[in-house]
């Protein structure tokens, strides 16, 4: 799952990263709510928290067209008052995916970003997906989170702007740095 997040956020990235003027969010943490059109009608939507400021967010716009560039042979972008709407045409494997995605802002501390694809011939069973991520500022980072950092919904945690670079390991989540850690002496 953490993989179709982060995958979502590149690719609504993307048509983003052509403009000059790439929404720009308020420094600091963030909850994203990830609603997949394909989940499991029992299953309740994907929470992930992300911790940014204006040096991971051009990381993260700057690595999401670079993988429009590989696999998109159209980006479209345009902005309109307080929405960004993009097109894009992609290649997966043997499959087409052509895709809109539609972000509105709320200021710059909340955000419904919309992306609605279809694939042909269907990708990993898919003919057509909907993801709606539903982001909002919720104050200064925290949990020992830094800029770019992700914590997923199983707990684990990556930093984004670690991503595709070869030496790129992810990052202890704070509990397991805690575990971890030697034990410090008492006071003497």
């Amino acid at each position: 799952m953490h993989r179709t997040l982060i995958v979502a956020l590149c690719l609504a990235a993307a048509p983003l990263a052509t403009a000059q003027d790439y929404p720009k969010l308020k420094a600091g943490q963030w909850e994203i709510t990830m609603d997949v059109g394909q989940r499991a009608k029992d299953a309740p939507p994907t929470k992930t928290t992300m911790c940014i400021d204006d040096v991971s967010q051009k990381q993260m716009y700057a690595s999401g067209m670079g993988a429009a560039r590989e696999t998109c042979s159209k980006n479209e972008f345009r902005r309109d008052g307080a929405r960004y709407v993009g097109y894009s045409e992609c290649k997966f494997g043997d499959s087409k995916m052509t895709g809109r995605s539609v972000m509105t802002l709320t200021g710059d501390t909340a955000y419904k970003l919309v992306v609605t694809s279809s694939y042909n011939p269907p990708f990993m069973g898919m003919k057509d997906s909907q993801t709606t991520l539903d982001g909002k500022h919720v104050g200064a980072c925290r949990d020992g989170l830094v800029p770019g950092d992700m914590l997923l919904p199983g707990g684990q945690k990556v930093n984004v702007t670690n991503i595709g670079k070869a030496s790129a390991t992810p990052s202890k989540s704070p509990s397991t740095a805690t575990q971890n850690a030697p034990a410090k002496k008492a006071a003497q």
